[in-house]
């Protein structure tokens, strides 16, 4: 059974597959190294604690170990003293060491057990951690890619080269009709001047003709 409950709603084993479905990856990336990190932190105080408790629980052993040692080496001079009764007293005591090294140890064993596997779990959440961070890195980079080109699609809208044929069409349009223009003002003013030229012909030559009449009657009148 596992030491550490995890608490994550998102994990490795289903990461992958809400990934495909977010819009936004690198938020949701973002929610489980949150997640993670903070089950790296309760697994490190974890840690701390079992290793602590596991230390203790060592300690009482080689403690019982070393009194069990130390109350045989005492039933040993006290039956080299021909004391018995000391003997056995000291041989009562090591007994009850050696079943509090009996206990201690298991406890021990079952500590240093579960010490490795929340270590383990530890190492793994690290490994978790990381591998999904670079991939955060990498999903940020295409996010910011694909925002990027949604701007320039954005800035780029209407100006596009298709367009530039069309703006010198019209261009080209306005520019002759400018010309036309100009060319109608300057033949009307060519044709005002020929009228005016004709006009002022017309004017002499009446004015010859009156000329040429005055003296036909002068001369007719001078022959009278």
């Amino acid at each position: 059974m596992s030491v550490f409950r995890r608490v994550r709603d998102i994990t490795v084993a289903n990461l992958n597959e809400r990934l495909e479905q977010s819009q936004d990856p690198v938020r949701l990336i973002d929610q489980f190294l949150i997640e993670t990190r903070q089950e790296i932190m309760e697994a490190e105080k974890l840690h701390h604690q079992y290793s602590g408790h596991t230390k203790q629980l060592k300690s009482q052993v080689d403690q019982a170990r070393a009194m069990s040692s130390k109350r045989e080496e005492q039933a040993l001079l006290a039956v080299k003293a021909g004391e018995d009764h000391l003997a056995k007293l000291a041989l009562q005591e090591k007994m009850l060491y050696d079943e509090k090294i009996e206990q201690y140890s298991g406890l021990y064993a079952q500590s240093l057990e579960s010490l490795q596997e929340l270590e383990n779990q530890l190492h793994e959440l690290k490994t978790e951690y990381q591998t999904v961070y670079s991939k955060r890195q990498y999903y940020y980079a295409r996010m910011e890619t694909l925002r990027l080109q949604q701007r320039m699609n954005q800035r780029m809208n209407g100006y596009g080269a298709q367009d530039v044929p069309k703006m010198f069409h019209r261009l080209e349009d306005q520019v002759s009709g400018m010309e036309w223009e100009a060319r109608s003002l300057r033949d009307l003013r060519k044709a005002g001047q020929d009228i005016a030229g004709q006009v002022g012909s017309t004017i002499q030559s009446t004015l010859d003709q009156e000329l040429s009449r005055l003296k036909q009657k002068l001369n007719k009148a001078g022959e009278e």
